[in-house]
Order: structure tokens, then sequence, then C-alpha cells
């Protein structure tokens, strides 16, 4: 994520805070927008729209630690685009994140709303801190001071955070709260991705992994792909990958390789995954599962297999591994697993890549099922959101295939072509205030 930043992303005036030879994901982002520029037509004219976010928060986080001590530290809300409804995308506490990140991560988000066609703009947020060094205490004090300083742009009719990287239903039901309290007010609307017992939806936690299953078997039946007999390979075992990997499994395929930060599991007969998600969420990873071989973390990309899942972080496959993957198939669960440079490598050998922007948009599919349900307080089935999850899922991945075989692009141009029409007819039917 720190190589030099192509020349093609640098003709249009870049935001002062940015290091232009080094733009991080922003510059992915921008060159995948200049990929798509050739096919807006007339709403070319608002291009530069989505290459600048429309709201950039910078805070001090500080609080104190259990050992008495004052602790600061440094967190973001991005929120890239509006035009179409409230902002909406996750919060993620790393201590690698950065402000580059976090504004590539809004503006994925503004593409896969409109992509699955739910009535958000793109926004995210982030804290540079290793959640697992703080107590609980001191995660939950960190999580209200956050919130409280980027209330000021939040709202459930502004900007709904969810959970992303290392936060989960706990931290939002903090963040609620304290929204609420500053309010004077109950506002389960404000987060989505809160425990049932709060507004939450049921099926929100498994809903990123279940469209990343769903698009999967849709576009295994388009290139002739039989599920009951393919090998899975796992970056990620966690919400999105965890899901996933046990739906491939139960639908009858053979989840051969998993990784995450612990290490790499393998097994050419199939590793058992309940007992390794069960493992996972006994011991916090893979690390120690007896039911596979380990090998390499560096040999991972290159196990044999017909589909390969990126559900960790960004920048995962890169001009490095991509030409040893042997999957006739990438779906991306995680946001920009995948580099430029290797989506025209795995193009270039017939690896068919499904985009973030699609792949992963059950999760905001299901969050905005919850915001309706918080406004309404009228709350659905679980069978009643996952029917509605996949039809929506289905209706916008063929949606892309259709658009990716009319123009003869890849399923992630195609995306960015239904998402950035949608946004920018959205800014000139709005035309500029004042």
């Amino acid at each position: 994520m720190s190589s030099p930043t192509p020349p093609s992303v640098l003709t249009q005036a870049l935001p002062s805070y940015l290091d232009p030879h080094h733009l991080g994901p922003w510059g992915i982002y921008l060159q995948q927008v200049d990929r798509v520029a050739p096919y807006l037509g007339k709403l070319g004219r608002w291009v530069d729209t989505l290459k600048r976010p429309k709201r950039t928060l910078i805070v001090d986080v500080p609080i104190h630690l259990d050992n008495g001590t004052v602790a600061h530290f440094e967190g973001y809300r991005v929120q890239h685009n509006t035009s179409r409804g409230p902002g909406k995308g996750g919060v993620r506490f790393h201590q690698d994140v950065t402000l580059s990140e976090v504004m590539a991560l809004a503006a994925w988000m503004s593409i896969k709303n409109a992509a699955v066609n739910v009535p958000y703009g793109g926004a995210k947020g982030g804290i540079r801190v290793d959640p697992k060094q703080l107590t609980r205490g001191e995660l939950e004090r960190v999580t209200r001071r956050y919130t409280s300083e980027i209330g000021i742009i939040i709202g459930p009719t502004k900007d709904i955070p969810a959970p992303d990287v290392n936060t989960n239903e706990q931290v939002m039901a903090w963040m609620m709260d304290t929204y609420s309290m500053n309010e004077g007010a109950t506002a389960t609307g404000v987060v989505t991705g809160k425990p049932v017992d709060l507004g939450g939806s049921l099926g929100r936690r498994e809903a990123t992994g279940r469209g990343v299953y769903t698009v999967g078997i849709e576009a295994a039946r388009r290139i002739g792909l039989d599920v009951t007999r393919s090998r899975v390979a796992v970056q990620g075992f966690g919400n999105v990958g965890g899901v996933a990997g046990k739906l491939f499994a139960e639908a009858g395929a053979r989840v051969v390789a998993v990784q995450d930060h612990g290490g790499t599991v393998y097994s050419e007969a199939g590793l058992n995954v309940p007992a390794l998600l069960d493992h996972v969420g006994r011991h916090g990873s893979v690390a120690g599962f007896e039911g596979g071989q380990v090998i390499p973390n560096e040999d991972f990309w290159g196990v044999p297999c017909d589909i390969l899942i990126p559900a960790a972080l960004e920048g995962q496959i890169n001009e490095k591994n991509a030409g040893r993957i042997q999957a006739r198939m990438v779906i991306e669960g995680a946001n920009g697993p995948t580099t430029p440079q290797a989506d025209d490598i795995l193009h270039d050998r017939g690896v068919l890549v499904l985009p973030d922007v699609i792949a992963n948009a059950g999760g905001v599919t299901v969050s905005y099922f919850e915001w309706v349900q918080d406004f309404s307080s009228f709350f659905w089935t679980e069978d009643e959101i996952n029917a509605r999850l996949v039809k929506i899922m289905k209706d916008a991945f063929s949606a892309v295939w259709q658009v990716s075989e009319d123009h003869k692009v890849s399923l992630r141009t195609a995306t960015f072509i239904i998402a950035c029409q949608r946004i920018l007819h959205a800014r000139d039917l709005r035309g500029l205030y004042p």
C-alpha cells in the first residue's frame, strides 16, 4: 500500500493533506474511478465529485488508562458522498489505520450502497489503536470518547456507523448509548450491527458472509463451476470468511485452506469447518488447530483450489502473489483486497474476480433492513431477512453481470459503472447548493 502512485491518478488536484506520491488505498480507488470514467456519458461532468470526500473529520481521542495515565489516539470519520442518502459505513479499530485507508473505504461504501441500490451514501470511520492491548474498560472509554467526538456529524439521518475490523455488537451498543445520552433520547437508528436486544436485526452478523456465498453461487452457475465438487480457500475466518466457508461447506464444497493472523492450516481432503469455527471462537485464531496441516503463510496463495475468498484486510492480493493463485474464481469478502495491478494479472490469466463492492454488500444490505426496522419499531423474522437479502444480492449481481457482458469489462468495472451512474445521476438531479 506504500508503493508509488501511478501518474494516471494525479490528473486532478489532490487534497493538500495527502502525499501525491504515496496515496495508499485512496490511490487504488482513484485508479478504479479513472477506469469507469469513459462509460459515464453526460454524467462525466460530475466525475470529480467521486474523487473528493464530502467531509473529513480527524479527532483526538484521549482516555484514562487503567494505570492512571492519559493516552491519546487518532480517530477519523469520513463521509465520501451523501447524494443518495445518509452516510453509511463501518468503524474499525486497528493500529495501522490511516486517513487514506478510511477515505478509500468510505468511497467503496458509496459504490457498494449504490450497486445494491440501498438509499445510502458512503462513509467510514477508524481509530489508530490496537484493541488487543486495551482492557475491556479502556476499550469502552475509547469507543465512547470517539463517539462523542464524531457525534457532530453522525446521526440516524446523517451518518450511521456499523461494525468493521475489530469492532462488534458490543462496540455498537456503546456507540448507540453514548450518542443517545448526548441527545437525551434513545436513538437506536444511529448505528447498525447492534445486539438484537437493543434494536439489532436478526441475520445481521451472518449477512456479509451470506452475501459472499450468494454471489459466489450465482457466478459459479454462470461459468459452469460445480460448487459441490469445488475446493475453497479462505483468508480470514471471522464473521465474513467463517460464515461464507460454512455455507460453501454445507453446499458440498471442500474448504481446503484457511489463513488468519494466527497462521495457515491446509487439508486436501477438506477441513472440518464446524470444528475449525469452534476452535477459532475459543482461541481467537486457527493457530493450534489439529485438524489440518500447518503450512507457511506465503504458500496459502498457491494452494490448489477453485474458489478463493480473501476476507481479511485490503491489499492482500498483489502483483507478487496474483500469478500463483490457482482458483477459477476470487470472491472478495474483504474491502479492497486486490490491487489494480493484481486485478489485471488475474484477468489476463482468466481468473474471475467478484469485487468487494458487490460481493460483500450483504452486510450493508441487512444494515439497511435494521435501520428500517428501528424507524418503524417493527421487526422481521430471520427467514424474511435472509430471503430479502438473497433477492437483492441476486438481482444486483445479475445487473452487474449483464453490464460486464454488454461492455466487455471486468465485474469490478461493471459494478462501478452501475454505481457511479446512480450516484452522479442523483448529484445531477440535486444540482449544486447554493
